[in-house]
């Protein structure tokens, strides 16, 4: 990874706990993008999902 040679291999550039998820098929990128849509409503960031500007990604 070219990022680890430019640190030297002395600093994580991922938080602790961090795992990635692959996505295999149309499901998994259907729930995924949910998820992500749901967030700013999840953190109080709007009252409904229509107020975020993204909510209408072509998976959901």
């Amino acid at each position: 990874m070219m990022v680890n040679r430019a640190l030297c291999g002395e600093k994580s550039i991922w938080q602790r706990g961090y795992h990635d998820r692959a996505i295999r098929d149309e499901e998994d990128i259907r729930a995924v993008a949910r998820y992500i849509v749901a967030n700013p409503l999840r953190a109080g960031l709007v009252n409904d999902i229509g107020q975020y500007p993204l909510w209408d990604a072509k998976w959901l």
